[in-house]
């Protein structure tokens, strides 16, 4: 066979591969890592915002706390049983979520893990599941905090994982095992700004009424001195 019509061959071979790989449907897949993984219902969840890292933000709680509801009212819908939660005060609870400054840098994760989920099994049931969140990461050499949003979806798998879901391979799904970045704002920078930005605003609406009025005023001064000189205009 000439040079060329292999060439040929070989390209119609490899543009049919390409074809059925990217058409070709892949079916999706949300494992259980155990489907019935609590025996108590509710479920306790103790959130240590107490000995949390030094970039913690207070608003991660409430990231939590959507996250618990998000869940308590179906979730992603993989889930063969509707969790109850509630939020207690001990530390002996179900659930105990924290935080740390950056799972790379404090427990040796590999990179990009965000969070992760640690059950503790006795025959067959989960007797008490540890989640530690970081409250940031490094892209690159700099160190970057999470926002609200990341955080709220990173609880949000890792609940899941609590709840008994593995890795889905679903990219839309919430136990897909990534995040994106779906904010790049500073919870604790908009806290310590909130009230420049306030006063910014408030400043701004009082020069706008003020230099309005003003120029209300000068027009019907003017007005005035052109009826005055020039008569009363005929409407």
């Amino acid at each position: 066979m000439p040079a060329n019509k292999r060439r040929r061959v070989l390209f119609a071979i490899l543009a049919l591969l390409l074809i059925a790989a990217l058409f070709s449907p892949s079916e999706k897949v949300y494992p259980l890592l155990n489907p019935d993984p609590w025996e108590n219902i509710p479920i306790t969840v103790y959130i240590d915002d107490r000995n949390v890292p030094a970039h913690y933000s207070p608003s991660y709680r409430v990231q939590v706390e959507r996250a618990l509801e998000y869940w308590s009212s179906g979730g992603n819908g993989k889930l063969g049983y509707t969790p109850e939660f509630e939020i207690v005060e001990e530390d002996n609870a179900d659930i105990l979520i924290m935080w740390v400054e950056n799972l790379q840098k404090d427990a040796g994760v590999p990179e990009g893990v965000a969070g992760f989920a640690r059950p503790y099994e006795v025959n067959g049931r989960y007797e008490r599941v540890e989640i530690v969140l970081e409250v940031g990461n490094y892209q690159g050499y700099s160190w970057r905090q999470y926002g609200d949003a990341n955080m709220r979806e990173i609880a949000k798998h890792e609940i899941g994982h609590a709840l008994g879901l593995g890795h889905s391979n679903d990219r839309k799904d919430i136990m897909f095992p990534t995040y994106d970045q779906k904010d790049d704002i500073n919870p604790l920078l908009v806290q310590k700004t909130l009230p420049l930005i306030i006063a910014g605003i408030l400043l701004s609406l009082a020069l706008v009424f003020y230099h309005g009025g003003g120029w209300l005023h000068s027009r019907k001064k003017r007005e005035k001195l052109e009826e005055e000189i020039l008569g009363r205009k005929e409407k």
